[in-house]
């Protein structure tokens, strides 16, 4: 079974042939990656985020939604303890309040919950008093359902804001999961500090894969299992090769149906197989970066933000 502690030692990995990363960090019991199986929890909080005149008479949309408070997460949660990982759940706090107990079944498993907003609000569409107050009501219902304040965020629709690093480092977060801009983690450093972004890329997500939803604006074909699978398995193979991050973004609603749950299942046993593979939460993953930081072991890219402070002048534009 592989290692679910960040406090286990390491040692540096090197996978034979040409390495793609230049600085993979060690990877608990020399693990060759890590990997997370990072579901943002999002219910009707768009529905009613998008729609807030008339959500009550989109029946519909709200019972598809729906399916991932009252069937997936139970499935999920099965499926994680039959191969017996403890993994990371995003949520808007609105959606934790509202299915308290998907929200209780999770804690009682062990895994962890993060912060994903109020009711999945963009961030770089609010003023920072707004932004600050989501993040708080968002704080507190965590807290209130795990008995611990949140360590970690994910930033809804990818929307970090110039303001959202200062608030997380003032709020004492220990990472965030929003961006994209390496293939294993790194630091974020801005005025009042640094934090350890842990990053995902598209590819990882399952909205491109399975979301159809014109309400949404998602018209991509519906992709089968199958292909969908060769993507998320072809992003593994090459962290497993280069000593990588694996984590997703996906959501219950739409990777918990049965037919995807089910490749899900697939997909875990593929990883075991192969061995070597740390699975963990992000939090584990977060703690175990920051020690090997701490300890000197390691030394990671840092990017500063933001990455423009001003808008670029244009040397010209469209007139036509």
């Amino acid at each position: 079974m592989p290692a679910s502690s960040p406090s286990v030692p390491t040692s540096s990995h090197k996978p034979s042939g040409l390495s793609l990363i230049d600085n993979p960090p060690p990877w608990p019991n020399d693990a060759r990656c890590a990997v997370c199986f990072a579901f943002d929890f999002d219910a009707e909080s768009l529905l009613h985020l998008y729609y807030p005149e008339d959500s009550t008479r989109r029946i519909t949309l709200s019972s598809t939604l729906r399916y991932g408070a009252r069937v997936a997460i139970p499935r999920i949660v099965k499926i994680w303890k039959h191969f017996g990982i403890r993994q990371t759940v995003f949520a808007p706090g609105w959606c934790l309040e509202a299915y308290p107990a998907a929200a209780e079944l999770l804690v009682e498993h062990g895994h962890e919950l993060g912060h994903h907003g109020w009711l999945h609000e963009r961030p770089n569409q609010l003023s920072p008093a707004d932004e600050r107050r989501v993040l708080e009501k968002g704080i507190a219902i965590i807290e209130k359902v795990s008995g611990k304040p949140p360590t970690g965020y994910r930033c809804p629709s990818g929307a970090f804001s110039e303001h959202t690093l200062g608030l997380l480092i003032e709020y004492g977060f220990r990472y965030d999961a929003s961006l994209g801009g390496d293939d294993v983690p790194y630091l974020l450093e801005g005025k009042t500090g640094r934090m350890i972004e842990l990053p995902s890329d598209h590819a990882l997500d399952d909205w491109p894969q399975y979301v159809h939803m014109k309400e949404f604006n998602m018209g991509v074909p519906i992709q089968s299992p199958a292909r969908a699978m060769d993507v998320f398995r072809a992003e593994f193979d090459a962290a497993w090769t280069h000593g990588g991050l694996w984590s997703a973004i996906w959501h219950p609603f739409v990777s918990g149906r049965l037919a995807r749950a089910d490749a899900m299942v697939a997909l875990i046993e593929h990883m075991q197989a192969k061995g070597g593979v740390w699975f963990a939460t992000m939090a584990e993953i977060g703690a175990h970066i920051a020690g090997l930081i701490e300890r000197g072991e390691w030394t990671p890219m840092i990017e500063q933000l933001p990455f423009w402070p001003t808008p670029v002048p244009q040397v010209a534009g469209p007139t036509r």
